[in-house]
């Protein structure tokens, strides 16, 4: 089996002073990090980075040719690694992702980055639906509080909602000290 990191969005706008500021970025871009060193001493020719850039300025984030839009300093790619930018929150759609995956003989994913609503449940939804066996690091996610019709939703309870729901049935869902000592 081969395995590779897709590591989605953790990108500047996300973090403090951003134009779309998450609950605890720097926590989950800490653990993201974590992940990809393993995976930069054990699988270094499978990562994946997805940068997020927009195609419409209306969304107010990760606008063309600003430092919102840079990848995160935490987990900066390397040369030898794979940037892909997408315009949807699924970083599968109209991207070259699963063809570089399945150039290199991939069967297995691990899934970190932000938003866990929104790029993070779209991804995961998708690869397994391409087949990829999933795994999702969910505290090498962030997202943020929500709102819908006068209600408020909790960042935390935004997160556990959404990884509660990929857990079993789209994905393997664990920590980083799981994954890091189970590997």
């Amino acid at each position: 089996m081969s395995t590779a990191l897709i590591i989605v969005d953790i990108q500047n706008d996300y973090f403090p002073n951003g134009n779309m500021e998450l609950v605890n970025p720097d926590k989950a871009a800490a653990n993201a990090a974590k992940v990809l060193e393993w995976f930069r001493q054990h699988h270094k020719d499978n990562i994946f980075h997805i940068q997020h850039i927009a195609s419409n300025p209306s969304l107010g984030f990760f606008l063309p040719d600003t430092e919102g839009a840079n990848i995160n300093d935490t987990v900066l790619p390397l040369e030898n690694e794979h940037v892909i930018t997408k315009h949807f929150p699924n970083s599968f759609l109209e991207t070259d992702l699963e063809s570089k995956l399945k150039e290199i003989g991939i069967t297995n994913v691990v899934v970190v980055g932000m938003m866990t609503h929104m790029c993070i449940d779209a991804t995961v939804r998708a690869a397994v639906d391409l087949g990829y066996d999933t795994t999702l690091i969910e505290d090498a996610c962030a997202t943020r509080t929500l709102a819908y019709n006068g209600k408020e939703v909790p960042a935390e309870q935004v997160h556990y909602a959404f990884v509660g729901a990929l857990d079993g049935m789209y994905a393997n869902v664990i920590s980083t000290g799981d994954f890091l000592s189970n590997n």
